[in-house]
């Protein structure tokens, strides 16, 4: 069964619950005032011998795209460090694992090729923010060479590079998330397979089903 597309459901009308909104960057501003000229001067236009390091040392990104109307969408993705690979100063590619196939950032880039990317070092509060125009890649000798147990990518997205930027460490500071003292206890942590079980409602299905069904995934399908 394909995935129904809800977006064809969403009303576009203002969302009526927030009475108290700004309209204009100039009221904005007015409150939040103006960056710093470090901020300003800090984004480039290439990848430079700092940004392929970061990269080369980053396990986990999140891609953030959006359709031709508008409609936004972020993804995670994941493998070793160096999983990434930056083809020179101005595109990179991301391999793209097998997944659940709702391909919602490739359809999404199909439509607006412009996405936005973070990128994360686990234990490191700065990101490195990258910005470009993507497009899908089926080069098979390019996804050779990032295949994995021998199982290449089935995809490539490919980014041209617009501009890069560090981003600071105060959210992951306010947050502690690379601190274990702060984790909760992992019995308290939410459980996907209940969540899926009471949003799918799928006929003799329960959540001991589902929660087999992600293992088997988790340890068959990862390539």
């Amino acid at each position: 069964m394909l995935v129904v597309n809800r977006r064809s459901e969403v009303c576009l009308e203002q969302n009526k619950k927030f009475k108290n909104t700004i309209e204009t960057e100039e009221e904005l501003r007015s409150i939040i005032g103006f960056p710093s000229e470090l901020v300003i001067r800090k984004v480039i236009t290439d990848l430079d011998h700092h940004c392929y390091d970061f990269i080369s040392k980053s396990p986990f990104l999140v891609i953030s795209t959006s359709d031709n109307l508008g409609f936004c969408d972020v993804s995670p993705r994941g493998d070793m460090p160096g999983f990434v690979r930056v083809l020179d100063n101005k595109h990179l590619i991301i391999p793209e694992r097998p997944g659940n196939k709702r391909i919602d950032s490739m359809r999404n880039i199909l439509l607006n090729p412009k996405v936005g990317l973070l990128f994360f070092i686990p234990g490191l509060g700065e990101t490195l923010r990258v910005n470009g125009k993507a497009c899908l890649v089926k080069d098979a000798e390019l996804l050779e060479k990032m295949a994995v147990k021998g199982q290449k990518p089935i995809v490539g997205i490919g980014v041209e590079v617009e501009e890069c930027f560090i981003h600071c460490a105060k959210a992951f500071k306010r947050s502690k998330l690379w601190e274990p003292s702060s984790w909760a206890n992992k019995e308290t942590l939410p459980s996907a397979a209940k969540i899926l079980f009471e949003h799918a409602k799928i006929p003799n299905s329960s959540v001991d089903k589902i929660d087999e069904r992600l293992q088997e995934s988790y340890t068959k399908r990862l390539y």
